[in-house]
């Protein structure tokens, strides 16, 4: 990613966070977290990546309540950095936390557990 392009996603990110937190007051998103923006060279697009606590439905919700909010989003965007041009916002669910998880999970299943290590006596033996 390119200097400009990764100093932006940053921005919006921040923004983002902050804007969801205190602005958005649709009842279908819920407990969001933007993990990071990518934005395209152009800066014309912006994948918005989150991550919401809960269940799938709770995940599809938040999708939704997102997607409705972006005008909304982009204008506050557009007047709080100061862009000419404010990148369209497309939202993408990150469940690469749950996938981490589920693979920490599948180790520890798969591997055997480790035996207690002996601990030396008072005199060392």
């Amino acid at each position: 990613m390119k200097e400009r392009p990764q100093r932006v996603g940053e921005a919006i990110k921040e923004e983002l966070m902050e804007l969801i937190r205190t602005e958005i007051k649709d009842p279908r998103v819920g407990f969001v977290s933007i993990v990071k923006v990518e934005v395209v060279n152009d800066l014309t697009q912006a994948k918005v990546f989150f991550s919401v606590l809960g269940g799938n439905q709770a995940k599809k919700d938040s999708q939704k309540g997102l997607e409705s909010a972006a005008g909304y989003l982009r204008s506050q965007l557009a007047s709080r950095l100061r862009l000419r041009h404010t990148p369209e916002l497309l939202f993408k669910l990150d469940e690469s936390i749950e996938h981490g998880a589920r693979i920490a999970e599948l180790l520890n299943q798969a591997l055997p557990s480790t035996p207690e290590r002996n601990t030396p006596d008072k005199n060392g033996e």
